[in-house]
């Protein structure tokens, strides 16, 4: 007869071992950290084996620990992947793609069009929240901007993060030199403050402060710069779409790395999966190809 023990106490350990800590597995888990740091206790009792070694502000796992994690993960990624395919309704294929809001306005929605184009069967779902929103467990994939590091994730590179500042043709036309900036012009995104200070330093005038509108997200700056409130710093790939199109232009060639990367984030099972493999290809190769190509070849179209 097969014994198991204690399966909450398993799934607790499991995720607080893939991620790192007692916080991040009760994000994944929908709990507390409490909650998942007294499930760990208990296992750990009912084992008669230490798991965890409790480090000031960290944990490492024992090697019996180790041993455990390395066991187990696997068999939740395949019971996890087993449920999808039982679940799945043999007519409706779903991908459920996670993005911050501006990523969804500016690059995915505008782009889908191509995936649905050569893969009309399988609908693409996209939720949007932000970057602090932890990768939900009914995703397929995220597309996330950070440092490639999410625990218990794959996390591949998709696009180039640069920072260059973006206006109307007719406010680039004053713009000879970035001495010739304003504060009061420069739009501001308030959850990236760091943005402007680091592109005016690479571009000589560090004293020179943004102090124009602040919005919340770069798709609301940048909406404000194509009518004309100011110049807005762009990022990529947010900006290549319009700079290709000619609804913004770049009045300075300097672009600034802004530290980060875009990523494809997805659970290691997911690979396997024939419609997330497809939109994987599909996304890569994407984030490869020119914004001008794409811009070029759809303008081409339209007008045979």
């Amino acid at each position: 007869m097969r014994r198991l023990l204690f399966l909450n106490g398993i799934k607790a350990f499991e995720a607080a071992a893939r991620t790192g800590s007692f916080a991040a597995a009760g994000h994944e888990l929908n709990v507390s950290a409490a909650a998942i740091s007294r499930m760990v206790h208990l296992l750990e009792e009912r084992l008669g084996v230490a798991l965890f070694e409790r480090k000031a502000n960290r944990l490492v796992t024992t090697p019996a620990g180790r041993a455990y994690q390395s066991g187990l993960t696997p068999i939740f990624d395949a019971l996890a992947s087993l449920t999808a395919q039982v679940t799945a309704s043999a007519s409706t294929r779903v991908l459920t793609v996670g993005v911050g809001p501006t990523f969804a306005m500016k690059w995915m929605i505008p782009h889908l069009a191509e995936f649905r184009k050569a893969e009309p069967d399988i609908e693409v779902r996209i939720t949007t929240g932000g970057m602090a929103v932890p990768f939900a467990d009914d995703w397929s994939c995220g597309i996330q901007l950070g440092d490639g590091e999410w625990p218990g994730l794959v996390a591949e590179p998709l696009f180039a993060a640069d920072l260059m500042p973006v206006c109307t043709a007719r406010l680039a036309n004053g713009l000879k030199r970035p001495a010739d900036l304003k504060g009061p012009s420069l739009i501001r995104v308030a959850h990236s403050p760091d943005d402007w200070p680091s592109w005016l330093k690479a571009a000589g005038v560090p004293r020179l402060t943004a102090r124009g509108p602040e919005f919340q997200f770069y798709g609301q700056a940048l909406q404000a710069a194509s009518d004309g409130l100011g110049i807005a710093m762009g990022i990529r790939p947010y900006i290549d779409d319009d700079l290709a199109a000619g609804r913004l232009v770049a009045p300075f060639a300097l672009s600034v790395p802004k530290g980060m990367r875009w990523y494809l984030v997805y659970r290691g099972f997911h690979a396997e999966q024939r419609d997330f493999a497809a939109f994987r290809r599909w996304i890569i190769r994407a984030a490869t190809e020119p914004a001008m190509q794409r811009h070029n070849t759809s303008h081409s179209k339209v007008l045979r």
